[in-house]
C-alpha cells in the first residue's frame, strides 16, 4: 500500500508545467497514477508501462517519457472509442 501523501512527500506537489523537477521513483509513478506499487513493477516486467532506467540498483523514470507514455495511452483510447 502506498504511504499517505502530504504536501511534503507528494510528487504531484513538485509539478511545474506538468513535469516534476527530478527523475521519478516507482513510488512516485504509483502515487501520480493512483495505482498500487506492484502495478508499476508489473508494467516494467511486462514492458507495458513507462520506460524506466537504472542508476545502480535504483529504478528511475524520466518525467518527459512518462508524460509521452500517458499521452500515447490517451490518444490510443480516443482512437479506439
Amino acid at each position: 500500500m502506498a504511504p499517505k501523501l502530504t504536501p511534503e512527500n507528494d510528487p504531484r506537489a513538485t509539478l511545474r508545467g506538468g513535469l516534476p523537477d527530478r527523475y521519478l521513483t516507482p513510488e512516485d509513478i504509483a502515487a501520480l497514477l493512483s495505482v498500487p506499487l506492484e502495478t508499476v513493477y508489473a508494467w516494467r516486467k511486462k514492458r507495458t508501462g513507462p520506460p524506466g532506467f537504472r542508476i545502480g540498483k535504483h529504478l528511475r523514470y524520466d518525467p518527459g517519457a512518462v508524460h509521452d507514455w500517458i499521452t500515447t495511452l490517451t490518444e490510443t483510447a480516443r482512437t479506439a472509442a
